[in-house]
């Protein structure tokens, strides 16, 4: 068959890579000039555990496997990465019980070694934390995600298949024969192919409202969470990540490493309207009074605005967090079609488990 994948994120570089594995012709659309430069270029570079999400959740079966998945990649594909650790910790007795509760889930999810310990243990390994106990996650890591993504891309190209850029798909046409693709562009034009996967991030739902005869019904809004970074000005005081007890809409402030060396900041969730990425300085006071409360050793002065990042959710302020949705022909009766919707945290580590299960709803 001949695929079409909308978006070079890092969703939709493995599925177009697990796609011509399976010996299908594919093309990906990109919008811009680069792969991964939408919500993928933005985010904390974590290969995630996978203790938090709900039993039979899409999370569940993808990030642990996914994860598993990922860890071989890098290693026969050189991608730098390491495993580094994570610790979940509570700062007062309080939130021991939702650590309990975030243990069974992780233990219910298949999370390898995942422990709770006390607070001496805890600052036994990071003797800068203060905390009353804290989850233990050995599996937990980081990735250079670009460079994760160009290996993807290369997999994809020795295959046979291709990356268009600075294409826009305007809008998908169902046909007798399968779907009309319309796109602009620095070339517009059009192209029929065989199938279509809509990983568009965070404009998926837009070309699924351009989707012919595809049920608008069945388009979920789209919910703009802004993740907010801010880098420290000194050597990293931590060897792993360090998380605080999960907070409504992401998993709080924590720390987090990159390859490189350096020590940051988030995200925090900011609930907003419209898709922009300056970082506003004066949150930074919201910053140091999240951190401290389990480093409380953090100077003023030393955290600068870094970065930001927006989350495609289906789920507002207040509302539980839904799980990713993936609407394939067995759901919505057009052959050759799969949309993908809020596809967010853990997107990363899922990656490639999400890949490999969407290339198989191709040909259905």
């Amino acid at each position: 068959m001949q695929v079409l994948v909308v978006g070079a994120g890092v969703v939709g570089l493995a599925v177009a890579r697990a796609a011509a594995r399976n010996g299908h012709e594919v093309i990906v659309a990109e919008a811009t000039k680069g792969i991964g430069n939408g919500v993928s270029s933005r985010n904390s570079e974590v290969i995630h555990g996978g203790m938090y999400y709900p039993t039979g959740s899409l999370r569940a079966v993808h990030c642990p496997r996914g994860r598993r998945l990922m860890y071989e990649f890098c290693a026969s594909h050189g991608v730098p990465h390491r495993k580094c650790g994570k610790l979940i910790v509570a700062t007062e007795d309080a939130e021991v019980a939702k650590m309990e509760a975030i243990l069974q889930q992780g233990q219910a999810n298949g999370v390898e070694g995942f422990r709770l310990i006390d607070g001496a243990a805890a600052r036994a390994m990071e003797p800068a934390l203060n905390c009353v106990a804290a989850l233990h996650s050995p599996e937990t890591g980081i990735v250079d995600s670009h460079a994760f993504m160009r290996a993807l891309q290369g997999d994809l190209e020795d295959r046979g298949g291709a990356i268009a850029f600075n294409t826009k798909v305007e809008r998908l046409i169902h046909t007798q024969a399968g779907w009309l693709v319309r796109f602009s562009g620095s070339e517009s034009g059009e192209l029929a192919v065989d199938a279509v996967v809509n990983s568009a991030g965070l404009g998926a739902q837009a070309l699924a409202r351009h989707t012919e005869d595809y049920p608008q019904a069945r388009v979920p809004r789209l919910v703009l969470a802004r993740g907010n970074y801010f880098g420290y000005a000194g050597r990293p005081v931590f060897s792993r990540l360090i998380y605080p007890t999960p907070i409504v809409g992401g998993l709080g402030v924590h720390v987090t490493l990159d390859l490189a060396g350096r020590m940051r900041f988030g995200p925090d969730v900011e609930w907003i309207d419209k898709e922009y990425y300056e970082v506003d300085p004066k949150r930074a006071d919201i910053f140091y009074d999240r951190i401290r409360t389990y480093w409380p050793g953090l100077r003023d002065g030393t955290l600068s605005a870094d970065y930001a990042g927006i989350r495609p959710k289906l789920t507002g302020q207040g509302e539980v967090q839904a799980d990713f949705l993936i609407d394939a022909p067995a759901q919505h009766g057009l052959p050759g079609l799969v949309q993908m919707f809020g596809i967010e945290s853990p997107g990363l580590t899922s990656s490639l488990s999400l890949g490999e299960e969407v290339a198989t709803y191709l040909s259905s």
